[in-house]
């Protein structure tokens, strides 16, 4: 077991196995860990020492198990009131969610994948993968492909050649070229669809939500089930996500991310 070379100093490990340590979903072992760590043993084991020491993870002596910290749920919120467009959006998909009945998600792109940061559940809600602080691929949901259609070009190319196109299910796009075809149909049309392609049985029609100079501030889709819906009836419902899109983009209109602070410092 080799250490990366190009590895970020001791933060960017540090980071690494705080990702490791999240990607379980649950309380997890040492020998879990270590198992699929790309560090040694004594590596690991001092960077989740140190870890716990600032807090970011708690160790379980008793039962033997770390787990995230509570400093990680006050950071979390801190971002979730500062770089996300969740605060401003808040009010408007209450509204939405309210008026329509169905799953209501909003999302923003975290490098090259989808971060849901926010939801509304149906008036009859359905189970399905997504959840506010969830990341998802961007190539076959409908809020990551109408992001990533009217994404700048050279994000948008960066983030096609990122995606790993892992086929879900029958419906999923599994190439770049497909892809890219995809992208013209949502400008074309001026919305997206996920027609079943990260979960059977589930599909959406999805905005971006753009600012007066046309960036992607995030993105907004209105999700349900093939038994409860056709693609037809969900874009049926685009104009009230048209008048949510706006209004949220309105008042973000002086919001300032942290990207655009850097793109304009």
């Amino acid at each position: 077991m080799t250490e990366r070379p190009n590895e970020a100093g001791t933060v960017g490990k540090a980071l690494n196995v705080l990702d490791q340590v999240a990607a379980f979903g649950r309380p997890v072992r040492f020998s879990e860990l270590l198992e699929s760590s790309e560090y040694p043993k004594a590596t690991l084991y001092r960077l989740l020492q140190t870890l716990a020491q600032q807090g970011m993870i708690s160790f379980d002596a008793e039962r033997g198990v770390y787990a995230l910290g509570v400093r990680l749920v006050r950071l979390a919120h801190q971002a979730w009131q500062t770089a996300s467009i969740a605060p401003v959006a808040r009010p408007y998909l209450d509204a939405l969610s309210l008026e329509i009945g169905e799953t209501v998600h909003l999302a923003q792109l975290d490098h090259a994948q989808v971060l849901y940061v926010d939801k509304r559940n149906a008036a009859v809600p359905v189970e399905m993968y997504s959840q506010a602080g969830k990341v998802g691929p961007v190539y076959c949901t409908g809020v990551g492909k109408a992001m990533l259609a009217w994404s700048r070009i050279d994000a948008q190319t960066r983030i096609i050649e990122q995606q790993s196109y892992h086929r879900f299910t029958d419906n999923t796009l599994t190439s770049r070229r497909a892809l890219r075809a995809e992208l013209d149909i949502i400008c074309s049309r001026g919305f997206a669809f996920d027609n079943e392609e990260h979960e059977p049985g589930i599909i959406c029609v999805a905005l971006p939500i753009l600012s007066q100079g046309g960036r992607v501030l995030g993105g907004l889709s209105v999700t349900s089930t093939t038994a409860r819906h056709s693609l037809d009836s969900l874009a049926a419902l685009v104009p009230h996500m048209k008048t949510t899109v706006s209004r949220i983009a309105e008042d973000a209109e002086s919001w300032r991310f942290p990207d655009q602070i850097e793109e304009h410092a």
